[in-house]
């Protein structure tokens, strides 16, 4: 068997038909228990409502590769013709990603999908499936929840960065102390007053006796 690795690049410059086979082969090697053999298994799935998408990205937070593909899920999907959901392209979503491959693809799409099990407490519901065409498929609920909560991400970051710019801001806007040639001078200040020791002046020569 001879394997061969394309880069996102390469995915997105491909021509359709050849976009068309990545997609179908892609969704082939996520596995058989990954996705279903045609889109009347749209009715398993489950929507996430805005607290289980927090509950979810908290719990997922310190693993970057799942937190991207996590908020790929609140792009604005592409039509599949069946009202209600958002389909997102397996190449499309390699590509906006950066992934490793489709395996790494594979396993952060199907930690996601367990994790919101696991918060639904339900090992039945599925966030999301995987369909032969190589496209994943949400509700448009789950879409709107993920999007919403990124849109409190960006504004909660912005927030912070443009407090702690105003407080640089401030810190260099304070009117410094002036330089004084005359007041008192602090009884902490050194003095060096009878520390040095008097040097002879060679202004002169001096005279032998």
């Amino acid at each position: 068997m001879v394997g061969i690795t394309l880069s996102s690049e390469q995915i997105k410059s491909a021509p359709t038909e050849v976009r068309i086979w990545l997609e179908h082969e892609i969704a082939v090697s996520l596995g058989p228990d990954t996705g279903p053999s045609s889109l009347r298994d749209l009715q398993q799935l489950v929507s996430c409502s805005a607290k289980e998408a927090e509950t979810l990205y908290a719990t997922v937070q310190g693993m970057f590769p799942v937190v991207n593909v996590f908020f790929e899920l609140g792009r604005e999907g592409v039509s599949i013709g069946q009202e209600g959901v958002e389909a997102y392209r397996l190449v499309d979503m390699l590509r906006h990603t950066r992934l490793s491959g489709m395996q790494q693809l594979g396993a952060c799409l199907q930690m996601i999908d367990q994790t919101f099990r696991d918060i639904h407490s339900d090992n039945e519901a599925a966030l999301l499936i995987i369909d032969p065409r190589g496209i994943c498929i949400v509700t448009a609920e789950t879409q709107r929840s993920i999007l919403a909560l990124w849109t409190q991400i960006v504004a909660t970051q912005r927030i912070t960065q443009s407090g702690a710019a105003e407080k640089v801001a401030a810190t260099f806007a304070q009117p410094s102390t002036p330089f004084m040639m005359s007041g008192t001078v602090p009884p902490s200040s050194i003095h060096l007053d009878g520390a040095v020791t008097a040097q002879p002046s060679f202004d002169k020569e001096t005279t032998r006796p």
